[in-house]
């Protein structure tokens, strides 16, 4: 898979189908888990999967629509601007805002109302892009496991066939070590950047 993207065959998006296609081969025809009978029975599961998870992102996408609409994340960078906020006070406005976004709204849609509106801002203030593409992705990590509308708790709910509030229970305290992740990875520039400088970047 890894191959087929570095090599330009597919994109990482198609790569996904690739891998469907591979992880059907293998559990039919090398560890023979499931059968060709049970084809059907598996795609109408992995259908029901996918539209519960379609109704969320379409949602999500809705939802960020009505923020692009009203101008809100426009109006949280002029506040910002405004206050003055030096490089470590700006870093805890971009966390909180994005972790409030991350329990509502989809990556894609983060990024995409986001990301430019925070990027000039922290070019301003001397913050080196690759730390706050860093923080961006941790943050966007820990809104996929935060509820209402985390996309991970209801993949795991619909896969393992467990009630989401118990699925919300079991992911809580691998929920305060990612927070704990996302202070050192904001505070220790050295976390995300250390690799980069070492090679140049």
């Amino acid at each position: 898979i890894l191959g087929g993207i570095y090599s330009g065959m597919f994109t990482p998006t198609e790569a996904a189908a690739v891998a469907a296609v591979y992880a059907a081969f293998v559990a039919i025809f090398v560890y023979k888990d499931m059968t060709i009978r049970e084809c059907p029975k598996v795609i109408i599961e992995a259908g029901k999967l996918s539209v519960v998870l379609m109704f969320i992102i379409a949602n999500a996408m809705l939802f960020a629509h009505v923020l692009t609409t009203e101008q809100i994340p426009q109006s949280i960078t002029a506040w910002v601007v405004e206050q003055g906020f030096s490089p470590i006070e700006f870093l805890i406005v971009v966390n909180i805002v994005l972790l409030i976004a991350g329990t509502f709204m989809e990556p894609s849609a983060i990024i995409l109302i986001l990301a430019p509106i925070l990027f000039p801002i922290a070019m301003q203030l001397g913050i080196d892009p690759i730390h706050l593409g860093i923080i961006m992705v941790v943050n966007m990590e820990i809104g996929l496991i935060t509820p209402p509308t985390g996309l991970n708790l209801f993949v795991t709910s619909a896969v393992t066939g467990m009630p989401l509030t118990r699925v919300v229970r079991a992911v809580s305290p691998w929920l305060l070590v990612m927070l704990g992740f996302l202070l050192l990875v904001t505070y220790v520039p050295f976390i995300s950047l250390g690799l980069p400088n070492l090679l140049g970047m």
